[in-house]
């Protein structure tokens, strides 16, 4: 059997996703619905699955709408999620969608990023983290998590700055280790120099800690919670998610409320 440089290409991409999700070749042919045998020869370039065993291979592995693209596209099949632009009318209603969620958050700041932290759109409260930053930072496309860490933006003001940004930079290398990207790579570098290093107590329960943020009218603290679109079709959707910043206690509520009220 003649194997081409589509095959070998295709192949190397599979086994490399294997390994990169832990996966062992029986367990991916049980979920992917084929053998063992099987896939040793689609990895080995011998034997090109059809488009469908493609997709079920991505969907098994867990991949992104633009990760299935890229291994579609090494198997010489075209994409099959569209990827739209942000101002295309297609997106229009999902965006004002957004707009309408990111309001009713209020008074809590709350923004809705593409990847690796670029603001897309945000509500009115986020301006009690954008407040004294650079006016550097703060130009689009502002970035939030270098304004979360960047000493001219937020972190002067963190309280908890070495357990905060640590939370931050090991989700980013979480999501690097998942799905390698030397662009993520270099931005996890130039934030991991913003970040004095932690030194943890005995009390010390991991990163998962609220942001303390210092301000005019007091302390604030605040818990984050995450939003992603699991089921949309569209690349650029795929990759948008929503970050919410709640309250942790009542003081942090009671000040936000106050702020929104005066503004």
């Amino acid at each position: 059997m003649s194997t081409t440089m589509e095959d070998t290409r295709f192949g190397e991409e599979l086994r490399r996703w294997r390994e990169r999700r832990r996966v062992s070749q029986l367990e991916l042919a049980i979920s992917a619905g084929t053998t063992q045998r099987h896939l040793s020869y689609m990895e080995r370039g011998r034997s090109m699955p059809g488009r469908t065993m493609v997709v079920r291979l991505a969907e098994s592995l867990g991949l992104s709408p633009r990760e299935r693209n890229g291994l579609l596209l090494t198997a010489g099949y075209a994409p099959v999620f569209p990827e739209s632009r942000l101002d295309e009318p297609l997106l229009r209603p999902v965006l004002d969608a957004l707009t309408g969620v990111l309001d009713g958050h209020l008074p809590y700041p709350a923004v809705v990023l593409r990847p690796y932290g670029e603001v897309v759109a945000a509500n009115s409260a986020i301006a009690v983290l954008t407040e004294g930053a650079s006016p550097e930072l703060l130009r689009p496309p502002v970035n939030v998590l270098r304004l979360a860490l960047h000493p001219d933006g937020m972190a002067p003001r963190v309280r908890n700055l070495a357990a905060w940004g640590r939370h931050i930079i090991e989700n980013l290398r979480a999501m690097a280790a998942r799905s390698p990207d030397a662009r993520l790579e270099g931005f996890i570098a130039e934030l991991s120099g913003y970040v004095p290093a932690a030194d943890p107590g005995p009390d010390h329960l991991g990163f998962a800690v609220p942001l303390r943020l210092w301000s005019p009218e007091g302390e604030l603290r605040l818990l984050t919670t995450i939003t992603s679109f699991a089921t949309a079709v569209d690349v650029t959707l795929a990759e948008l998610h929503l970050e919410a910043f709640l309250p942790a206690d009542e003081p942090t509520a009671a000040l936000l409320r106050a702020r929104a009220a005066r503004h």
